[in-house]
């Protein structure tokens, strides 16, 4: 059973304390989508990549909401909906199911690893174990979260985004107006330009082996969130009470735009000071350096705000990590929904214990190879095939797949009105030539075996759950 609606909001406090679901989903990606990868792009292209991640963002928010609508007018998540989709029933939520076995423990033990690199610096233990310490501290940090997890919830998670939220919001505000930017230059990068590595860039070995549209469209992936996150927001609309009726689609329309908001002004702040502080120097935050070198952002302002950095830091990437693996939970719920109702719903509280300790026990297994092996791939190259699957191409089969549920599920009274129809077609089309393109360029005629293999893999799977029934 769905959690009795609140009343809808009358008074601004009334709007503020709509902003739930949406807190989430922006400490989600402001942990590491903006403290690393935004501020990589400002200190690799300065600010000539920011209207590119204002169109991002805009198709992830349309993404979202739309979704969301369905959720409010049908009361069904979309792998409900999508259940009905033409071929043996179920397969493309079994296709989610096989990629989130599989990409959540690698974005735990990415998250967990960018944790560890920020205590490795502050314990001074950044060259132990050959450089890797940085992944032990990780697997300790993981198991102290898995257990904090284990004892949470919803209402947990909630009330600690929303305050790391509001939190870092006033800090980078008040830190980009005492770091003067140049306005012009600054609002000159909302205009299309081109882009491509400064000469200097050369000297890191990770950026010379790395394609310029992988580099990018790996952004793509992680700023304002990945296909699993806006999955998991629809879920969260349970627990809210927002379901069922039309009237809660203001309430989403709210949150979710607050959201994005929050992660747009996270994006221009820290890609800001990438291009002021790091680009003149030549610094890139890469491989075990992903959190240190933004310290620069506020020790010109008084040297013992580093301290605040380090402090404010760690809570955003934790609070990416809990949330992450609170993601697990929730699509597992909803797939569980999907597919078998009865077993959801008798056996609820095991489906997220199952959740929870595999993708921490995945992530425990990622980061325990890469302490073993002597020359361990980056963080940020273990991360990318993962990215670009659960990033870039999911979210563009979310945004095709609104179309379809809105045409076979509502009414014509319900359906989007034309704008959002053409938006939805335009981003679809925008986040699948972007991961196509990707993955070509990333690994070539390996990556299409594996996108075709990962296919076959969920029609396999639902047809012969499909024969299982029909002999039962």
């Amino acid at each position: 059973m769905n959690p009795p609606a609140h009343a809808l909001p009358k008074t601004a406090l009334d709007w503020l304390k709509c902003f739930g679901p949406g807190a989430i989903l922006a400490s989600l990606t402001i942990g590491v989508g903006e403290l690393v990868f935004s501020t990589r792009a400002g200190a690799l292209f300065g600010y000539r990549l920011l209207w590119f991640f204002a169109v991002v963002l805009f198709f992830k928010w349309l993404l979202v909401f739309s979704t969301a609508r369905h959720m409010a007018l049908t009361g069904k998540h979309p792998f409900q909906l999508w259940m009905d989709l033409p071929g043996p029933r179920g397969w493309f939520p079994l296709i989610f199911l096989i990629l989130a076995l599989v990409a959540f423990p690698i974005w735990v033990g990415f998250h967990s690893g960018t944790l560890g690199t920020l205590v490795a610096s502050l314990t001074g233990t950044t060259s132990q174990i050959g450089g890797r310490a940085h992944f032990a501290w990780g697997i300790l940090l993981l198991a102290a979260t898995t257990a904090l997890t284990l004892a949470g919830g919803y209402k947990t998670l909630e009330r600690a985004q929303v305050a790391i939220v509001a939190i870092m919001l006033l800090s980078v505000v008040a830190a980009l107006f005492m770091l003067h930017p140049n306005w012009r230059e600054l609002f000159a990068g909302l205009v299309p330009q081109a882009v491509q590595y400064p000469d200097w860039a050369a000297a890191h070995t990770e950026i010379v082996t790395r394609p310029l549209w992988v580099e990018t469209v790996t952004y793509v992936g992680i700023i304002g969130g990945s296909g699993y996150d806006y999955l998991a927001y629809v879920s969260y609309l349970r627990d809210k009470g927002w379901v069922g009726d039309r009237q809660w689609i203001r309430p989403i329309l709210f949150d979710s735009l607050v959201s994005f908001a929050a992660v747009l002004l996270f994006t221009a702040v820290f890609t800001a000071c990438g291009a002021m502080i790091l680009r003149p120097q030549h610094q890139i935050p890469a491989g075990s350096d992903l959190l240190t070198l933004q310290t620069q952002f506020v020790t010109p302002l008084y040297p013992k705000l580093a301290v605040l950095y380090f402090l404010g830091a760690f809570l955003a990437v934790f609070g990416t990590l809990y949330g992450t693996i609170e993601v697990a939970p929730a699509t597992m719920r909803e797939l569980a929904e999907a597919l078998n109702p009865s077993v959801a719903r008798t056996r609820a509280r095991a489906i997220r214990l199952f959740s929870i300790l595999w993708v921490c026990a995945g992530g425990l297994l990622v980061l325990a190879l890469s302490l073993v092996f002597k020359n361990p791939p980056g963080l940020i190259a273990i991360l990318t095939p993962a990215n670009l699957f659960t990033g870039v191409l999911a979210c563009g089969a979310i945004c095709v797949l609104s179309l379809w549920s809105d045409a076979k599920h509502l009414s014509r009274a319900d359906r989007m009105a034309f704008p959002l129809v053409a938006l939805n077609a335009l981003g679809g089309a925008f986040f699948l030539l972007l991961g196509l393109k990707s993955y070509w360029d990333y690994h070539a005629a390996f990556a299409w075996i594996i996108f075709a293999g990962t296919l076959l893999a969920g029609i396999l799977a639902a047809t012969i759950l499909a024969r299982k029934k029909n002999n039962s």
